[in-house]
């Protein structure tokens, strides 16, 4: 049931921004004040990258805006439809785009608020077609490094915790890693924004900062079992769950991605909130 909104009635308006020639402080000090993960980059008020916290971590020694960013953001119109904006995230595998009209930045979209649009919506077809089979799970006993180094290799950033049994007791986040992780260099992490999923439009929020910690051994796990640093899941049924519900829980949970389950409680696979919104696409 796709809808015919405009991107311009879903964007936020209110976007804080870098501007080339600039540097990695400058960025920095935007990050940490506006409580955000990452900014698009104006030159002569045009949109010509984007920047974000990943890619100051990506890039630790580097202190020229126009290396940091990455160039050609993919954007969009004010007056294109939300369908658009998803076939635009979906082709491109982005999770926001900046909104630019006549080359001015007037806004930013993302995955979060095309999923509010779902969720408020009567989209009330089976989940079943946005479940991805492919899942990396781990065992509920197996110690938090482990589980840190398994989900860097399978480049997930949540996987599903289960029992001896094989039921489905809870699921594990990068975030929730970081939660119960020490990180070995205080100046690194205080030079990072903390910004979360309540944050108007965060973009990578805490998620990507797990996996590159590791990259440049800046944060160490405790040897401790998954099941004291896993939440408990909000899992949804392969059969009866419908998209609209599925948004619902994935936002009232700050989560991108919800296991699914059989009658057994045995897990089936995995529902990402980049995979959901496909459904504003018309076929």
């Amino acid at each position: 049931m796709p809808l015919n909104i405009k991107v311009k009635n879903v964007m936020t308006k209110e976007v804080a921004y870098a501007t080339v020639p600039g540097s990695r402080h400058e960025v920095l000090q935007i990050l940490k004040t506006k409580h955000i993960s990452g900014v698009p980059v104006v030159k002569d008020g045009k949109v010509v990258g984007i920047v974000t916290r990943t890619d100051l971590l990506k890039n630790p020694t580097e202190e020229q805006l126009a290396i940091l960013m990455t160039r050609n953001p993919i954007t969009i119109s004010p007056d294109a439809t939300i369908e658009t904006a998803a076939r635009l995230m979906s082709v491109h595998g982005v999770r926001r785009l900046p909104v630019v009209e006549n080359g001015v930045l007037v806004g930013i979209i993302t995955v979060t608020d095309l999923l509010g649009i779902i969720a408020e919506n009567g989209f009330d077809e089976s989940i079943k077609p946005y479940v991805a089979p492919s899942v990396v799970s781990v065992w509920d006993e197996t110690p938090l490094p482990v589980v840190g180094m398994i989900m860097k290799l399978a480049d997930v950033k949540a996987s599903p915790v289960l029992n001896s049994e094989l039921e489905l007791v809870g699921i594990v986040t990068d975030k929730d890693l970081i939660a119960a992780s020490v990180v070995e260099d205080s100046l690194h992490q205080s030079d990072i924004s903390a910004g979360s999923d309540e944050d108007a439009w965060t973009w990578e929020s805490m998620r990507d900062t797990l996996k590159l910690y590791y990259s440049i051994s800046r944060i160490k796990l405790p040897d401790r079992p998954v099941k004291e640093a896993m939440r408990d899941a909000p899992a949804v049924g392969i059969n009866g769950s419908v998209v609209s519900e599925v948004a619902r829980l994935m936002r009232r949970n700050g989560l991108e991605q919800l296991p699914v389950i059989t009658a057994e409680n045995r897990l089936k696979g995995i529902v990402r909130d980049s995979d959901v919104i496909r459904c504003l696409i018309k076929t």
